[in-house]
């Protein structure tokens, strides 16, 4: 077709219908557009699916199966140090999460105030009221009162299989001082621990409580997990190398474990990344936090068991319980916002959400 002098681009493509012409150039450019982005996200999707756990496989391997030869407390015991005047949610939720999904038995160590409002959500729950805070303490007293404190918490640690440090914390200086030393205490013992919420502000502060102990477990929002990348690598945090940064990371403070939450959850004990990508829910209430560290502490406990029942003889990958725990608390979590959102949509509550564990985990690991 011969184009008239003077006759514009969209004339010529208008005047019929038959006639073969090349698309405008904002066509090709769109088209062009397009073909970068989906190559980039072709390369992502490929570059994640080699990172993806398999974890519906690993929450069947480690979730033990009902035997009636079995007593209370071998399911686990997960004691929460959190709780203050402010912040009474936080604790009940990783508690209360950490029974629905199967623990035995779930303690509580908060302040005095908090104590009788967690008490009331729920008689599932062993509170206890020994935490102090700076405005009931006199200077006079802080020794005293601070190895009191930690006597308290240390004559029940040996019972316990894990400890979740950080939900409804608060920042109060001598309370954050208090829970300092029975991290140190926890450490001694070999127990697990993972830092969430107000306990990551205190370790990012003073990483040697958790350096170089393989058993901690630290669990960053994205605003927790900026501030750890800048005080560990004097950097802002790059997520076109997420993983690659996540490694170093981990590597970096000594071997941890970080369960990195986001869109995907990436998890890294220094020597592997893992990462956790099937859709959970749209609606991003407060708490799914908390279900998540209580969840992961049910988990690691589980995982444990078994790797100490079956030393050198369980085929299952990765074989460090860290990682094991935070796959499986963070593939739980999500497939019971799912089922939640699926029900509540824009109502969904954290409640909600907790009432859904019990079901997402039945319906991956049938108890019978």
């Amino acid at each position: 077709m011969i184009v008239k002098h003077g006759m514009n681009y969209l004339s010529v493509l208008n005047s019929s219908r038959n006639h073969k012409l090349a698309p405008p150039l904002a066509v090709l450019r769109r088209q062009q557009f397009l073909i970068r982005v989906l190559g980039v996200r072709g390369e992502n999707i490929m570059q994640e699916s080699k990172f993806e756990a398999d974890a519906d496989n690993i929450l069947r391997a480690i979730t033990p199966v009902f035997d009636p030869n079995r007593h209370k407390g071998q399911a686990g015991k997960v004691a929460v140090i959190g709780g203050c005047r402010e912040y009474t949610g936080a604790p009940y939720f990783a508690a209360i999460s950490a029974l629905k999904i199967g623990a035995d038995l779930s303690h509580v160590f908060c302040t005095k105030d908090a104590a009788p409002v967690i008490k009331s959500y729920s008689p599932e729950l062993i509170v206890h009221p020994v935490l102090e805070e700076s405005y009931s303490v006199g200077d006079r007293d802080k020794d005293h009162i601070s190895r009191r404190v930690v006597a308290e918490v240390d004559k029940w640690m040996e019972r316990f299989d894990c400890l979740v440090v950080g939900p409804g914390l608060g920042r109060d200086p001598f309370l954050l001082d208090s829970v300092s030393e029975i991290i140190k205490h926890a450490r001694q013992a070999s127990i697990p621990i993972i830092i969430d919420g107000d306990g990551l502000f205190l370790v990012t502060d003073n990483l040697g409580l958790v350096s170089g102990y393989p058993l901690a477990i630290l669990t960053p929002n994205v605003n927790e997990y900026k501030r750890l990348v800048q005080k560990v690598l004097n950097c802002e945090v790059n997520d076109q190398d997420a993983h690659g940064q996540l490694l170093s990371l981990a590597k970096q403070i000594g071997g941890v474990t970080i369960l990195r939450k986001g869109m995907s959850d990436l998890i890294s004990d220094g020597e592997i990344v893992k990462s956790v990508s099937n859709y959970g829910s749209p609606r991003r209430c407060g708490g799914q936090g908390d279900i998540l560290s209580g969840s992961v502490a049910v988990f690691l406990s589980w995982a444990r068991q078994l790797i100490l029942a079956n030393e050198g003889n369980l085929i299952i990958s990765p074989t460090n319980p860290t990682m094991l725990g935070c796959i499986a608390g963070s593939a739980l979590l999500r497939k019971a916002a799912s089922l939640a959102f699926e029900d509540r949509k824009r109502s969904t509550l954290t409640t909600d959400i907790i009432e859904c564990l019990g079901r997402s985990l039945e319906d991956i690991c049938p108890a019978c």
